[in-house]
């Protein structure tokens, strides 16, 4: 019988994909105004350098094990315990900076002071531009009281949890909310879905996992022998190795597979 529901954050329940773009459209949209950069190719550039920048640090496998991508990383400041994230924290305003002055210079600006502005242009835009999937709060409210719900995220400590503070309504609906920046593994490692259990009492066959990456939620649910659910919003092709337990393309398809899978067990 299935007790917990796991949900992944990023682009499951929040719509992080919709934020960071965003963000990137009103920052570019403000530069165009001051320069004459198109800012469509000036967010392009952007990214291209912040990827280039970002894999060039010696925290990078750190951020892959963990699960904090670039572009997290353009609005975070990773003031979190731990050695690998305070040299974050060292570095990453340079990066910001950089990234932004780096992708002026692609379009044939050369202006560091801008390149700056842009940087905390940016971080205000996306604390200002939190998007929740339509069905998100329906879904949670029909499921909070009937399951134990835990939220299991990649990332930084303090940056998921400036996303949760600025969507102030998702929180409490959750009994346990696991970082994988606090726990030192990130999904898919067997360790932070094992680390889930230990914390709950639960068996993985009493739990189901919910969330959008191939790569983390439903290789690392596979991985300890729990059932998954891919949500599948952007008609994505599925992944060649990895195999979910169920698809849907709305999280509110959700509730037809717990009822089924709890009346097999009834």
């Amino acid at each position: 019988m299935i007790r917990t529901v796991l949900f992944d954050l990023d682009d499951t329940l929040l719509w992080d994909k919709k934020s960071i773009a965003t963000a990137f459209e009103n920052t570019c949209n403000y530069a165009a105004d001051i320069t004459d950069v198109d800012p469509a190719r000036l967010e392009k550039s952007v990214r291209q350098k912040a990827r280039e920048l970002y894999s060039s640090y010696r925290t990078y496998d750190f951020t892959q094990q963990i699960g904090i991508n670039p572009f997290e990383g353009l609005w975070g400041t990773f003031d979190d315990p731990g050695e690998m994230f305070q040299l974050m924290k060292e570095w990453i305003p340079t990066y910001q900076k950089e990234a932004w002055t780096k992708g002026l210079l692609m379009e044939g600006v050369e202006d560091t002071e801008l390149g700056a502005k842009l940087a905390e242009r940016f971080r205000e835009e996306r604390i200002r531009s939190p998007f929740v999937y339509e069905e998100t709060f329906s879904v949670l409210d029909h499921l909070k009281g009937s399951y134990e719900l835990v939220l299991i995220t990649n990332g930084s400590p303090s940056l998921q949890q400036q996303k949760l503070a600025i969507t102030p309504e998702l929180a409490p609906y959750f009994d346990h909310i696991v970082i994988s920046g606090a726990v030192g593994k990130g999904k898919p490692d067997r360790a932070i879905f094992q680390f889930v259990l230990d914390q709950i009492g639960r068996t993985p066959s009493e739990c189901i996992m919910v969330g959008d990456n191939h790569l983390t939620d439903i290789l690392g649910a596979n991985g300890i022998g729990m059932k998954s659910v891919w949500i599948n919003r952007e008609e994505k092709s599925p992944h060649p190795d990895i195999h979910p337990t169920y698809e849907i393309d709305h999280l509110e398809k959700l509730f037809l597979i717990l009822d089924e899978l709890n009346a097999v067990t009834n």
